[in-house]
């Protein structure tokens, strides 16, 4: 499988040299031939001088010795078959990883993580990756749960907020972002009144609440939500003050 794996990428890098040979500089085109020899070779270079390979060692390490190996029948049974409860939309900001925040166990939580942690309006052509996850959560797992996970000094956010700004493009990040354009509006139109930085967490929070309002504009999930399958969640979490807030969507009776 690896064998196949590296020859799907070589021939990929093939192309790439044939197709931009011309427009490539030497150093470029020179580093990607290197990196062809390296695949052709067995990808079988030492770790030794490289620290972030020995991190990955390392971490794995730990993983395999303190926790895979001691509990062998719960590994076992989750190699079999996922149960998670949650679809856990979250922000791919580093400082903010959902299953260390909310202490979930491997296999409680189905993730996707995305800039901003935003989710799209039902669309099939386009943002197909992240309603892929959706449906196969709603679908296959039947995830009794959707939470939309927000947190503070979201990058996502702030450069909602910048837009328009002429001055820096992207290629995808500001077309993506504008999911949230929504929640924007409303705030600036409530609150004009507080400062750049007050607004900027109110639309941290607006945001998932627009994310969750979106996620019923997938006809499968509106229809888990009506039938009180699924509950939708919005929490916010605040890495300056060390809390966590919840919002709920569900037609459950309560208990």
């Amino acid at each position: 499988m690896a064998k196949h794996s590296a020859e799907v990428v070589i021939e990929g890098l093939k192309k790439i040299l044939i197709k931009e040979k011309e427009g490539m500089d030497e150093e470029v085109q020179g580093i990607v031939e290197m990196f062809m020899a390296e695949l052709q070779g067995g990808m079988a270079a030492s770790h030794q001088h490289d620290p972030d390979a020995q991190r990955l060692e390392r971490g794995f390490d730990f993983f395999k010795n303190k926790i895979f190996d001691k509990n062998p029948e719960f590994f076992e049974a989750l190699a079999k078959k996922q149960q998670p409860r949650f679809l856990v939309i979250g922000c791919s900001d580093s400082r903010v990883n959902p299953p260390t925040i909310l202490n979930f166990n491997l296999g409680e939580a189905f993730m996707s993580r995305n800039i901003g942690n935003m989710v799209p309006q039902f669309d099939q052509l386009r943002h197909a990756e992240i309603g892929s996850v959706i449906e196969y959560a709603v679908k296959h797992l039947e995830v009794a749960n959707i939470l939309v996970m927000g947190h503070s000094h979201c990058g996502g956010i702030e450069r909602l907020m910048e837009l328009p700004d002429p001055t820096l493009t992207h290629d995808f990040l500001d077309e993506w972002v504008k999911i949230g354009l929504p929640a924007k509006n409303k705030v600036l139109e409530q609150c004009n009144h507080l400062g750049t930085e007050e607004q900027k967490r109110l639309v941290e929070k607006e945001s998932v609440k627009n994310s969750m309002a979106n996620l019923l504009t997938y006809p499968f999930v509106r229809n888990a939500v009506v039938n009180g399958t699924i509950t939708l969640r919005g929490g916010y979490y605040n890495f300056d003050s060390g809390t966590f807030q919840q919002w709920k969507l569900c037609t459950k009776p309560m208990p």
